[in-house]
């Protein structure tokens, strides 16, 4: 197997007392969609946040296409070709939707008419291209979301972090978020993201990693990780896995 596109290798983060990310390794190959999950707390966005350049960690590395990404500004990494989402999605509200992706755009575009007309490109690839005229700050949170997204998508990056991505979304709308997941990747952006919703994450993933004070508790795929004891008591509390189990018995 090829060399992969992103490596973060025993990478550790503390907040004074508080030891957020302690020792984690996660690598993604190209093509893939790879999700990290975990209960709330459990230290996914601090990861994000240094695989992405908006935190150092203490110890570890990161490298993105063989090459040390470890500290760089998050502008030098996104240069590179890896951007993420955030949470907390918020638009430039006096712009339209189109002037909002081109934003993105203009990291490698500095010509307006481009940079625009990228923009409406990667609107009709995300199903947006009826927004593309409204003012940002009329959208619903599922069109913020989506407008989150394809302005990190119009940067042209080979790789995605996606965070947190479906939070407050309906079921219709996760599952238009799901298609359009599966859509960035078919056009060939490899996916890392971490998510509550897990319905979503089952069907989308290839390989997930699990997070939990800080720890990697577990790897592997969908169905392996629904399994996966310590996986049912990160989330249901100590003593589940047994109380799933004769439950079913």
């Amino acid at each position: 197997m090829a060399d992969p596109l992103l490596m973060a290798e025993a990478v550790s983060k503390a907040f004074g007392g508080l030891r957020a990310v302690d020792q984690a390794s996660v690598t993604v190959h190209e093509g893939e969609i790879v999700a990290l999950i975990g209960p709330n707390g459990a230290g996914k966005t601090t990861l994000f946040s240094i695989i992405a350049g908006f935190l150092a960690p203490d110890s570890g590395t990161v490298r993105f296409a063989g090459e040390a990404i470890t500290g760089l500004a998050p502008d030098r990494i996104c240069e590179l070709g890896l951007v993420r989402t955030f949470q907390i999605v918020q638009p430039f509200a006096g712009l339209t939707v189109r002037q909002n992706i081109a934003v993105g755009a203009h990291l490698r575009h500095g010509n307006r008419r481009e940079a625009l007309a990228l923009a409406e490109q990667v609107a009709r690839q995300l199903g947006m291209a009826a927004m593309l005229d409204r003012p940002a700050s009329g959208l619903t949170v599922a069109g913020r979301k989506r407008l989150e997204v394809a302005r990190a998508l119009a940067t042209e990056p080979r790789f995605l972090l996606l965070d947190e991505v479906m939070a407050g979304l309906n079921p219709t709308e996760i599952d238009e978020i799901v298609a359009m997941i599966r859509v960035i990747r078919d056009g060939g952006v490899t996916v890392l993201l971490t998510e509550h919703v897990m319905q979503a994450v089952m069907s989308l993933a290839e390989r997930i990693y699990v997070l939990n004070d800080g720890k990697l508790i577990a790897e592997g795929r969908p169905a392996e990780i629904a399994a996966d004891p310590l996986v049912v008591e990160a989330y249901l509390g100590h003593g589940a896995a047994k109380r799933l189990q004769a439950s079913h018995a």
